[in-house]
Formats: C-alpha cells, sequence, structure tokens
C-alpha cells in the first residue's frame, strides 16, 4: 500500500515539471523574440543599478549635505540609487580593512593620505578618468601624485585637501609689535614676547597626527627628512635634522608650555579659542568653531601661509580621494559618479560648501569663490603649492606609513625637549626607521 501514494505523487511531480518546463521555455522563447524585435524584456527594465559610498563624517555638516544633495541629482539623472555613509575619521581605516577582507561592503570609498597605495592591489584604475580632468583644469598639485599616482597609474581620484596654515591673535601680535611670522624664526622671536605676557605659542609634540604635520613642516624647511625620494635611503641622521631640532627646543623652552607633550589633536585648537594661546599650525576648524558658536575671540583670528625656513616654505597637507574597490559589482557605475561630482560646476559647488576647509586639488582653483568668503581666507589659497604628504620625499610606501603611524617624529622631538641630547635622540629615531626599512 505504501508504494500507490509514492506512485502518485511521482506523477504529479512529472506533471508540474512538464508545466515549468513549459512555462520557462514559453518564457525564454518571448524573451528571445523580444530582444530579436529590438524590444527590451520586461525583467530587464526592472533591473536597478545601484552604488553606494562611505566617508568620513566631515568636521563642516554642510559638506556632508552637499555630498548627499549631489547623490540625489546623480541619481535623478543618471536612474543609478546612490547611498551615501558617514563613519566617524578613526574608525573609517577599520572599516576599510574589514572590507578588505571580506571582499565586501561599498563601492566607492574616501581613502586618506597615502591608503590608495597601500591598497593599490585592491583598486581599480581610475587613470581614464582623473588624466583628463586633471587636463581639463590646469592640473593638479603635486601632492595627489604623492598619494594616487602608483607605478603610473591613479588608483583613486584626489578629492580635496587639508591644508596648514599658521594660524594667529591678531590683538596680541599687535600689542607685541609684531607681525605674522613669515619664518619659523619670526615665529620664535615672537613667541618669546608673547609667552612673557602669559599668550604662548602652541605645537604638540606628542602622539598626535597634528604633531607629525607640524613637526614634518619644520624639519622640511630646515632641508631634513627621514628617507631619500628613492624610498630606501634612510636620511634622518643629517646637519639639516639637528637644526631642526635645535630650533624646536629653543621654541619649546622659550615660547611655549609643557602641556603640549600631552596634547591630543584638539588642543592646539582649544589653545587659541580660549583666549590665552597666541598661535598655532592647523586647518581653520577652530575658526569655524569660533564663528558658529559666536565666541568674540574669532573676531581675533587671522591666517597666514605656513612659515618658511633655510630650506624654503614646505607644508603638511591632508588629502583625502575618492577610489573604488576592484571587488564592486558596479564599477562602471562607480565612475560615473567620479565623472558627475567632478564636473567643473558640481565639484565647485561641493568646494563652496565646504567653507574652503575642503581645498581644491586643481591649480586653476586658487581664485575659487571659496576663498572669498571670508577675507581672513586670502592667505591660505596659495598653500597647495607648497604641500607634501607624511614621509615625503620618499614614496608613501607601506614602510613610509609605518613611520608615521609608529610616531617616530614626535617621539624624537619629546626625547630632544625633555633633555636627551640632539645627537642621541637623532640616533634613537635613526634606528627605529631603519627596524623598518632595513639596513
Amino acid at each position: 500500500m505504501p508504494a500507490h501514494p509514492r506512485i502518485q505523487l511521482d506523477a504529479n511531480s512529472a506533471l508540474t515539471t512538464r508545466r515549468r518546463f513549459l512555462q520557462t521555455s514559453l518564457g525564454a522563447a518571448a524573451g528571445l523574440a523580444a530582444v530579436l524585435s529590438g524590444r527590451t524584456p520586461p525583467a530587464v527594465h526592472a533591473q536597478t543599478r545601484e552604488i553606494s559610498l562611505i566617508s568620513w563624517s566631515h568636521f563642516v555638516p554642510a559638506s556632508d549635505k552637499k555630498l548627499a544633495d549631489m547623490a540625489r541629482r546623480f541619481t535623478k539623472e543618471t536612474g543609478i540609487k546612490m547611498t551615501v555613509d558617514h563613519i566617524a575619521n578613526p574608525q573609517l581605516p577599520v572599516k576599510l580593512a574589514a572590507e578588505v577582507q571580506t571582499q565586501s561592503g561599498h563601492d566607492l570609498i574616501d581613502l586618506r593620505m597615502h591608503l590608495p597605495i597601500y591598497y593599490e592591489t585592491q583598486l581599480v584604475d581610475v587613470t581614464d578618468i582623473v588624466a583628463p580632468l586633471a587636463e581639463k583644469n590646469g592640473g593638479m598639485y603635486g601632492f595627489c601624485e604623492e598619494a594616487s599616482l602608483v607605478k603610473g597609474r591613479w588608483r583613486a581620484m584626489p578629492w580635496y585637501h587639508l591644508s596648514f596654515p599658521g594660524s594667529y591673535n591678531k590683538q596680541y601680535f599687535d600689542q607685541i609689535g609684531e607681525k605674522a611670522p613669515d619664518t619659523w624664526e619670526d615665529l620664535l622671536r615672537a613667541g618669546k614676547k608673547l609667552k612673557a605676557k602669559g599668550h604662548p605659542v602652541g605645537i604638540p609634540i606628542s602622539q598626535t597626527f597634528d604633531s607629525i604635520s607640524t613637526l614634518s613642516g619644520v624639519m622640511w624647511c630646515y632641508g631634513s627628512k627621514t628617507v631619500e625620494a628613492d624610498g630606501k635611503t634612510v636620511a634622518i641622521h643629517s646637519q639639516d635634522t639637528a637644526a631642526a631640532i635645535d630650533y624646536v627646543k629653543q621654541l619649546y623652552h622659550e615660547a611655549m608650555e609643557p602641556e603640549v607633550l600631552s596634547w591630543d589633536d584638539a588642543s592646539n585648537n582649544r589653545l587659541l579659542v580660549s583666549g590665552k594661546g597666541s598661535w598655532i599650525h592647523n586647518p581653520h576648524s577652530h575658526y569655524l568653531t569660533a564663528k558658529e558658536k559666536g565666541m568674540p575671540v574669532a573676531e581675533h583670528i587671522y591666517f597666514h601661509l605656513s612659515p618658511q625656513g633655510p630650506a624654503g616654505r614646505h607644508t603638511p597637507t591632508v588629502v583625502r580621494n575618492l577610489g573604488i574597490w576592484k571587488f564592486s559589482k558596479n564599477i562602471d557605475a562607480a565612475k560615473e559618479f567620479i565623472k558627475f561630482h567632478f564636473d567643473t560646476e558640481h565639484y565647485s559647488e561641493f568646494i563652496l560648501a565646504g567653507e574652503s576647509f575642503n581645498a581644491p586639488v586643481y591649480k586653476s582653483m586658487e581664485d575659487h569663490p571659496a576663498w572669498r568668503i571670508d577675507p581672513k581666507y586670502e592667505p591660505i589659497k596659495e598653500s597647495g603649492k607648497y604641500g607634501h604628504l607624511y614621509g615625503w620625499p620618499a614614496p608613501g610606501d607601506e614602510k613610509s606609513q609605518q613611520v608615521t603611524n609608529s610616531f617616530i617624529i614626535p617621539n624624537m622631538f619629546a626625547k630632544a625637549v625633555t633633555g636627551v641630547s640632539t645627537k642621541e635622540a637623532m640616533a634613537w629615531a635613526e634606528g627605529e626607521i631603519r627596524r623598518i626599512y632595513g639596513g
């Protein structure tokens, strides 16, 4: 008896299978006929291309709002659905690493500094987009190549940069008869007077990226470097480095206070907007905060080009890049967004929304209206031509980034200002860098 129901079930299954086969065959035939006749099958009409972008939570909210607006307009114009996600800046590298490990996640990614080099093998070659845009807009600053040009191929589109001008309380400088410092020696001279009046200079000498930025700038201006341009020859042990260390030691003891040894990346901002500090070296986020909160000190904060030294004017620069993962399933659509976003009119809107905090990557935009939002920004607009990324002139490869992330440069200066001889501090740094580079 059990066999009979099983036979009945098999017969029903066979009948169902035949029906499905006929339905599938007829559907396929209809689809093929539609293609041959030039019509698109209904299923294709239902397909929607989608892309996603992940970026840091911008310090200037208007910048993120403009990016969201760009995404909506891009969707309306192209039919490509776009999602933009934001994450705290310190968490972004961890998120990117996780996406590479799983080979899944967003299509477009925000890559800070040298990350396009670090993730070279995981990124789409976008030379076909970057090169024409650069030519059309009069070329990009040199630090863009330092960040994204790898073995002659662009691995990301340089997006915007943050300059590091000198920022000072003009009221205090006026009181001691000093102008904005054009050289590091000018700053030392003024700083001595200012500290005596209770208004110290503030440069972090601690394990922070602002410390790396400013101290690297000082080193470059004195002709010092960690590694040669060949990316192999360790070069930190030199008379130039000794001169830079001796300068910072004098500035620390005569114009600053010991608290700089324990500062975080926001401490210098707090010093200046508190009304106590007289000078810092930083993007103008502190000024935007002071203006937004209606703080009286905002009236007295002004800017000037990063100081120059015996070897010229060299300033640290933070550049952000827009890349596409190779494992993205929507590479063509992601490329379409880059072309849309960097259209001259659209990119101009985006730069304007950031109130000059997003400085353009194109040389031709030094006279962009963004610099005229506030007349105080005028001196900053030329910063890009003097900008370099961490580790310059060495390429920003994994070893160079390890030197950065190990905070070797700030630690060298911290040793020197707290009693270790210049020679010993420099020898210590040389040993640490050689451990990374070998030899």
